[in-house]
């Protein structure tokens, strides 16, 4: 077994006892920061999801920033501006809070369109352009966004466009009962009592792992056609969900199927990825990549419970 993946699993194993009965999420964002991919996590206030980012940041030692996001943000207030200095009579860069590894763009949907664009710059981009100058961000660069139900009083819904560009969107749910319970045995701060397991190249090394995991023809073939077969007008199409689906999955969805299929894969010791592997992950890549249609709403179908039935008939 590789030491950077035993390493993993204790992080993990650590994290797992500050933070009660949210372990998919915890998994998720160890695969955002391996697969350098971006996650969106949606839930209820007060469900730990700020709590987790904060714990796996500490954990991997990376540098981390958190951004809570209002009405009233400004995109400057997010990648930084230019500032001019009458004493020198020149302009100088001020960076803002993007400059990190890990951010944490907390109720990502409470911030206007404007703000949501520049954040789309730097999470497709991996790079940000202030006055005439572009500059490269770190590597890993990963945002983690939070966001409460869109029903919520003062949200945004997030264009499909940034939708599309987070890897995952995960829904939290409540703590079962023994989980919320041992929450109350919480005594003092336990992030002051963490110490960092993984580096940042440990988390680089790890990526370069979780790339040699073998992916057959026929999990690419199975990849292709669970995409293929959310889109409406395609021949794999599921008809089941006629008129329940106004878009399928982009070939973004493809790609990350096939980049966390490997991931799960790898953490679970085995050196090729299978079915099973998919299965796991397919409602997180593909659920909020749909577009459904009104008629779905009121039926109240959702994207992720679709996604898992659609790949369960072709698996």
């Amino acid at each position: 077994m590789s030491t950077v993946r035993e390493k993993s699993i204790e992080a993990l194993a650590k994290a797992k006892e500050v933070i009660y009965g949210q372990d998919d999420m915890l998994d998720a964002i160890l695969a955002a920061l391996v697969c350098e991919g971006h996650l969106l996590i949606e839930g209820m206030p007060g469900l730990g999801k700020t709590m987790s980012v904060s714990t796996m940041s500490k954990l991997c030692d990376l540098s981390y920033k958190r951004i809570q996001f209002t009405p009233d943000l400004l995109p400057s207030d997010l990648i930084g501006t230019m500032i001019y200095s009458q004493q020198r009579e020149e302009f100088s860069t001020k960076f803002g809070p993007i400059f990190t590894q890990l951010l944490l763009a907390d109720e990502i949907n409470r911030s206007p369109a404007k703000v949501q664009a520049a954040l789309l710059e730097a999470m497709a981009e991996k790079q940000v352009t202030i006055g005439d100058e572009t500059h490269k961000l770190s590597s890993p660069f990963v945002v983690l966004a939070t966001q409460n139900p869109i029903d919520q009083e003062g949200t945004y819904q997030l264009p499909e466009a940034q939708l599309d560009r987070f890897m995952m969107k995960l829904e939290v749910k409540y703590p079962d009962f023994e989980a919320e319970k041992s929450i109350l045995s919480h005594t003092g701060n336990p992030l002051a009592e963490l110490d960092a397991i993984l580096s940042t190249d440990d988390v680089l090394n790890m990526k370069s792992e979780v790339e040699n995991v073998y992916v057959d023809d026929k999990i690419k073939d199975l990849i292709v056609k669970i995409v293929h077969a959310t889109r409406p007008g395609n021949e794999l199409f599921d008809k089941r969900y006629d008129g329940a689906i106004l878009a399928g999955g982009s070939p973004r969805a493809c790609i990350w199927l096939h980049k966390i299929s490997r991931f799960i894969a790898y953490m679970d010791n085995k050196e090729f990825v299978s079915p099973e592997h998919l299965l796991k992950i397919v409602p997180g890549v593909l659920g909020h990549r749909m577009i459904l249609t009104y008629e779905a709403s009121i039926d109240n179908l959702q994207g992720s419970h679709i996604a898992k039935k659609i790949a369960e008939k072709l698996v």
